[in-house]
C-alpha cells in the first residue's frame, strides 16, 4: 500500500531536528531540465507565470539561480521535514522513531510539480513550482505533459511486490492529475473529509487538508499496510461514514 499526497509551497530549510538520514530524489536529472527552462524566465515571465506578488517572483527568480547539484544535507532538506503548508500540519514529523520513518520512506510518496515524486528523505532544495503551472518544456505546454507516465510507472515499481496494490490518494485533485490512473497497476481509493455545515455535509478545503495529514500521520504510526484499517480513523472527531462512501471514495464526517 502506497499514500501520495500534495507538496506545501510553504517551506522550511532550517536545520533544527533533522535526521542524518537522507536520499536523492529519483528523477533529478528531469529536475534539472526544468530548472533550466525557469532560468531563461524573468522576475516578471514567472511573477505573470505563476500569478505571485512581485515579492514571490523575484524570491523564486533567485531560488532558480541558486540551486545546484549534487544535493547534500548542506544544501538541500528532506522533503517531508521541509514541507511545512496546512497537509503537514497533521503530520508528527519531529517524533517520529527510526521505524516510522523507515516505514514513511518505503510508503509516503509526494508529488511535485519539480522534482517529480519524492520520498520522505529525499533531499530538495526551496523552490515553488505549482503542477497546474503551464510551463512549455521540451516535452510540451505544461507539467502535466513533461511529467508524462514517468509517476505513474515509479508507483507501479513501489507496489509491485504487494499481493494486491493499493493506493491511497490523498493528494489534491491538481496533483493526483499527474498519474495516469488507466496506468495504475493498482486499485485506487480516495479518503475525502467532509463538514456537517447548513444543513448538509461538505468539504471544506481548509479542514480536508489538515486532515490528509492527519490520516498520513495515522497509517504511518501504524504502519497501515491494509487499506481496510482507514476505516478505523477517528482523529480530530472524523469517523468513517458507510452511508456516504463508495468503493472508490471513502467519506469521513465530522
Amino acid at each position: 500500500m502506497i499514500t501520495i499526497i500534495s507538496p506545501s509551497k510553504t517551506q522550511d530549510f532550517s536545520s533544527n531536528g533533522v535526521p542524518e538520514l537522507h536520499t536523492q530524489p529519483r528523477f533529478l536529472d528531469q529536475t534539472e531540465v526544468l530548472v533550466n527552462e525557469l532560468r531563461k524566465q524573468s522576475a516578471g515571465d514567472i511573477k505573470a507565470l505563476m500569478e505571485v506578488s512581485d515579492k514571490i517572483a523575484d524570491l523564486n527568480y533567485n531560488r532558480y539561480r541558486q540551486f545546484n547539484t549534487p544535493f547534500s544535507p548542506e544544501n538541500a532538506k528532506q522533503a517531508l521535514f521541509a514541507f511545512k503548508g496546512d497537509v503537514y500540519t497533521g503530520i508528527d514529523i519531529e517524533n517520529y522513531n527510526e521505524k516510522e520513518l523507515s516505514f514513511a520512506q518505503d510508503h509516503l510518496r509526494i508529488l511535485s510539480g519539480l522534482y517529480g515524486l519524492l520520498r520522505p528523505l529525499d533531499l530538495i532544495q526551496p523552490y515553488r513550482l505549482e503542477m497546474k503551472i503551464k510551463l512549455k518544456n521540451p516535452k510540451g505546454k505544461d507539467l502535466y505533459s513533461f511529467w508524462g507516465n514517468r509517476l505513474t510507472e515509479e508507483l507501479n515499481k513501489a507496489m509491485a511486490s504487494g499481493a494486491k496494490p493499493v493506493l491511497i490518494n490523498l493528494a489534491s485533485n491538481e496533483y493526483f492529475k499527474a498519474i495516469q490512473k488507466k496506468e495504475l497497476k493498482a486499485d485506487i481509493i480516495t479518503p475525502v473529509f467532509k463538514e456537517f455545515k447548513n444543513g448538509k455535509y461538505s468539504i471544506i478545503a481548509i479542514f480536508a487538508k489538515k486532515a490528509r495529514g492527519l490520516m498520513t500521520d495515522f497509517i504511518i504510526k501504524n504502519r497501515i499496510e491494509d487499506p481496510e484499517t482507514l476505516k478505523t480513523f477517528q482523529q480530530e472527531g472524523y469517523e468513517f461514514s458507510e452511508q456516504h462512501s463508495n468503493e472508490k471514495e471513502w467519506v469521513f464526517i465530522r
